[in-house]
This record gives C-alpha cells, sequence and structure tokens, in this order.
C-alpha cells in the first residue's frame, strides 16, 4: 500500500508517513515535529536528542498480537527517577491504532478506552485503590511522575510540548493491565493485558553489538 508523502516545512524533505491516519510526525531530516492539518504540515516544535535506547524495538518493527499483525509507526519517550521507558505506537492490519508500553524488559499491550468509562480524579487513584472497567477489577500498583523526553515516528495525536506527566498502573489477577494518564484535562484510560516478548513474534528489530 503506498504511504501518504509530504513536504517538511523546515527543511523541504520528504516526509513518508508510516500510518495514513497520523496527525503528527516527526522530519527524520531536521528533527522537527510535524502536526497534520488537512493536507498540510505545520511545525510546532524540535525533538531534543533522545536518550539512548536499549530496547530491541525500532521504528518498523513488525510483530503480531492476538493473531493480528502491527507495525511500530511512532514512540513517546519518558523517564523517571528509576529508568526511562516507551510507549510504541503500533498499527494493526485493519488500520486500527493500540500502544506497546516497553518498561525494563516488561512488555504490555494495550488501546484507548473509551470516554464513557468513568476514570478518577488525579487525587483519587492513590496506591492499592481498586477499580473496574469493562467487567474487570484493577488495583493500583504504581503512581509515577515521569519526565517526557520526547517522540519520533507518527502519533495519533499532538504530543509535544509536555513536561512532566503523572501516570498511575493498575494490574488484574489475570494478568491485565491498565495506565491512567494525566498530562489531558481529561485523563487518558487505556486498557490491556502484559505479554510475553516472545510471543508477540517481533522482526526487524535493533541489533545490538553481540547479539
Amino acid at each position: 500500500m503506498t504511504r501518504p508523502v509530504a513536504t517538511c516545512p523546515n527543511c523541504g524533505a520528504r516526509v513518508e508517513f508510516r500510518w495514513s491516519s497520523a496527525v503528527q510526525t516527526v522530519c527524520p531530516f531536521c528533527r522537527s515535529i510535524l502536526v497534520r492539518q488537512d493536507v498540510d504540515l505545520t511545525k510546532v516544535g524540535t525533538v531534543a536528542d533522545l536518550p539512548p535506547s536499549s530496547s530491541p524495538i525500532q521504528l518498523g518493527t513488525a510483530g503480531r498480537y492476538h493473531q493480528k499483525a502491527f507495525e511500530v509507526v511512532g514512540r513517546i519517550v519518558y523517564e523517571w527517577e528509576q529508568g526511562g521507558w516507551n510507549e510504541w505506537h503500533v498499527v494493526f492490519n485493519d488500520s486500527t491504532g493500540g500502544w506497546l508500553s516497553d518498561a525494563e524488559a516488561e512488555y504490555a499491550v494495550s488501546f484507548l478506552a473509551a470516554d464513557s468509562l468513568a476514570r478518577p480524579a488525579e487525587g483519587q487513584a492513590d496506591l492499592g485503590r481498586r477499580f473496574t472497567w469493562q467487567g474487570k477489577g484493577y488495583q493500583v500498583t504504581a503512581v509515577t511522575r515521569a519526565r517526557y523526553r520526547g517522540v519520533e515516528g507518527d502519533l495519533p495525536f499532538e504530543y509535544w510540548d509536555k513536561e512532566e506527566v503523572r501516570f498511575v498502573d493498575l494490574r488484574s489477577d489475570d494478568g491485565g493491565f491498565a495506565t491512567l494518564d494525566y498530562s489531558e484535562a481529561t485523563p487518558l484510560l487505556f486498557l490491556g493485558e502484559f505479554v510475553e516478548f516472545k510471543n508477540l513474534t517481533l522482526t526487524n528489530l535493533r541489533q545490538f553489538e553481540g547479539w
């Protein structure tokens, strides 16, 4: 399938979208953050140098989740006092999108939940609290204040002017995973599950010396 192509308004380079519905992307040449408005691209910022990645996943990595093929098309990078992690934006072969969280060799696949699902205010999601979504019970296991470090590739929304973000991670007894993202006025809720790296059958991975 032919991928949409545009011209970077900052440097004039050819910008190819990995995902036709992308709202934001990054010019691979000048690192400008570009927001898509109809057929035009607008520069809204510049990506600072991203920290070195120890993850084998990269843009263009492909895999399978529940028998559906996907490709990694974007990334958001966060750091906190004990390390950092990646949120990889993945697009499936039916054009739906999701997220592959990659934190210290622990992986989870999740999807943005419907706005109709209730979510607690920022001060109401403390450690140990329990919540129920879509008939499944979750317990808060971690509350993290993380520093936004940058983005690359295609994203389904504008995300470039953040500083510090509060995340609440929750788990269910059967391996379910949930995250509350308080970077917006209305918290974002993501629901999914933990996955084994080998079960994702990933290809086009980053190669490290000695592998």
